[in-house]
């Protein structure tokens, strides 16, 4: 066909961009600076969390619940839990699942097996396991995080001694 040319290009410039998507969520892809939008990629107080594999860790915890897992409810979910710091969108998300999948980390199932609707993913005994490895990789970089967070507090806004950011163990300026 003769339309097939331009299709096929566009349909393999969107698996590029999708791969390259999931590649920006999983760990030790490397990322690039963009923007210096809050919560995104380019975000310094949650790049450095993303690239160790904080969005991957937070969408297998999440498949691990009691609520319906699917991408635009991960997204929310993500959103909620980090209070707006670390945000995901539809490009990154959807080819993660597809990524944890074809490593059988999750498994999906259409909400309508007859029609294309929601997928719904559900972690597998090795996504489990997978989880608890990353954890240790990502844990020492949120606590790197929050104690940076805890130093800036404490120099922006000191407390009177045993008040709130302040113990009684720590030396007044």
């Amino acid at each position: 066909m003769a339309g097939d040319g331009p299709t096929r290009a566009r349909r393999d410039q969107a698996r590029r961009a999708a791969r390259e998507a999931a590649r920006e969520a999983v760990p030790d892809a490397p990322s690039a600076p963009r923007g210096g939008r809050p919560g995104g990629p380019g975000d310094p107080l949650s790049a450095a969390l993303r690239r160790a594999g904080l969005v991957r860790l937070l969408v297998l915890g999440l498949l691990d619940g009691d609520e319906p897992a699917y991408g635009n409810r991960l997204i929310e979910r993500i959103r909620e839990l980090s209070g707006g710091l670390v945000t995901v969108n539809p490009n990154t998300m959807y080819p993660l699942l597809r990524t944890l999948e074809e490593e059988g980390l999750a498994q999906g199932e259409w909400e309508h097996p007859v029609r294309r609707s929601r997928r719904f993913y559900r972690l597998t005994p090795a996504g489990a396991r997978a989880r608890e490895a990353l954890r240790g990789e990502v844990l020492p970089a949120l606590d790197e995080v929050a104690e940076a967070v805890d130093r800036l507090r404490a120099e922006l806004a000191p407390a009177a001694p045993d008040g709130p950011g302040r113990s009684a163990s720590q030396p007044s300026r």
